[in-house]
């Protein structure tokens, strides 16, 4: 019986084909539409999720800001050291300071910033060599004037078809001998070009850049099976108690969880995703409402057969069935032709914005499965309207 009302229902929809597509234009939209925002929304999620990689995994960032009585306290190596030996979970903890800085290399001049560093530093924040080697122990200790330059110096400086490596180049006033080449960083939070950077000893810059022996912000990278809430209150107690501060007293610092950061970030877009979604979910109810007065339609016009098949012997639920069916099978052909629509528009939006494309099959499925339901539910009343004809008077219609 199914197969045949299946078969009654294509025919019907061969019959007036573009009355039925228009039917399913509502269904094809909102379909369309969900999965493109999903799938949007999970690109810019896993774009975010990379760009907070690349600043290291398992990593607290503690800056020094302004103090109460507007006073500024920056860090020294003492407060490093101190962290790295009394914080239980700490892996390694390396301090920064940069300075921006015009370089000079064979007549050309590039405005670029200096970063003191450690291979400590590099290790923490994941940053990966492209070319040549890091720092040794000895230079570091030393401060001697080598360098790690990032991509961008490298376009800028040398060109891309020339190696870097062995070539002295000037930073302000301070000669270096360039030992490596770091991967692209990318852009984090939107701060400048992180791949226009030159990488020296810290104890370098702090001496011949800096004049004193501040660190800009510590890269605490930690054991993913500790408790990184614990952790960042017990490095609260022992950076107050570093800085003399007294209850009631505010911080004069910072600390950043990049855990914390990707956690929030994926809950809002997740959440914007959910609403966008539910939003253009709206078409698949309008959608809906148009199967359901086309089916109305449907039964008014072929009143008559109806009549025909109830004196007949056909039974009433074998007429619900029938146009139960076409409602479904109008509603599913939404449902792939939308699927196909939205596929295309995210991958070519996702192409066209920049963000990676996230093909999700649940949502598909899940768009599909909606379709067909509502095909059911909105399906239901002219179906049993259907069925409910009284033959003599269905036959009496012209």
């Amino acid at each position: 019986m199914f197969g045949t009302s299946l078969m009654l229902a294509f025919r019907e929809i061969r019959r007036h084909l573009m009355r039925s597509f228009l039917t399913t234009l509502g269904i094809i939209i909102g379909v369309s539409a969900v999965i493109t925002m999903v799938t949007l929304g999970r690109g810019v999620t896993a774009d975010i999720e990379e760009q907070i990689s690349s600043l290291g995994s398992n990593m607290f960032f503690v800056f020094p800001i302004q103090g109460e009585r507007g006073q500024f306290r920056p860090f020294d190596e003492r407060d490093v050291d101190a962290v790295r030996e009394q914080i239980a979970g700490v892996k390694s903890v390396a301090g920064q300071v940069d300075q921006n800085v015009t370089a000079i290399y064979n007549g050309q001049d590039w405005k670029t910033k200096v970063e003191g560093v450690s291979r400590a530093f590099m290790d923490a924040r994941g940053i990966k060599l492209d070319q040549g080697r890091l720092f040794t122990d000895e230079e570091e200790s030393a401060g001697a004037n080598v360098c790690i330059i990032g991509p961008t110096v490298v376009e800028e400086m040398f060109g891309a078809a020339d190696s870097p490596l062995g070539e002295r180049m000037r930073l302000d006033n301070v000669s270096c001998q360039v030992i490596g080449v770091f991967a692209s960083r990318g852009n984090v939070g939107g701060n400048g070009d992180d791949d226009n950077s030159v990488f020296m000893p810290l104890t370098n810059v702090q001496r011949r850049f800096t004049g004193n022996d501040n660190i800009g912000y510590m890269a605490v990278s930690y054991d993913a099976g500790y408790d990184n809430k614990a952790m960042i209150d017990a490095l609260v107690d022992l950076l107050r108690e570093r800085r003399v501060l007294l209850d009631g007293q505010a911080n004069d610092f910072d600390i950043v969880d990049t855990a914390e950061i990707n956690e929030t970030v994926s809950n809002t877009v997740g959440t914007m995703t959910v609403m966008v979604a539910a939003i253009a979910a709206i078409s698949l109810v309008v959608g809906g409402v148009g199967i359901m007065n086309i089916m109305l339609v449907s039964v008014t016009e072929r009143t008559r057969e109806i009549g025909i098949r109830l004196a007949i012997g056909a039974l009433a639920s074998e007429v619900r069935l029938q146009f139960l069916t076409e409602a479904v099978v109008l509603c599913c052909f939404g449902g792939l032709v939308g699927i196909v629509l939205g596929f295309v528009l995210s991958a070519s939006l996702s192409a066209a914005l920049g963000f990676p494309f996230v093909f999700d099959p649940f949502i598909n499925v899940l768009s599909f499965v909606i379709s067909a339901l509502i095909g059911i539910v909105f399906g239901y009343f002219p179906a049993r309207r259907a069925s409910q004809l009284d033959p003599i008077e269905a036959l009496r219609h012209e």
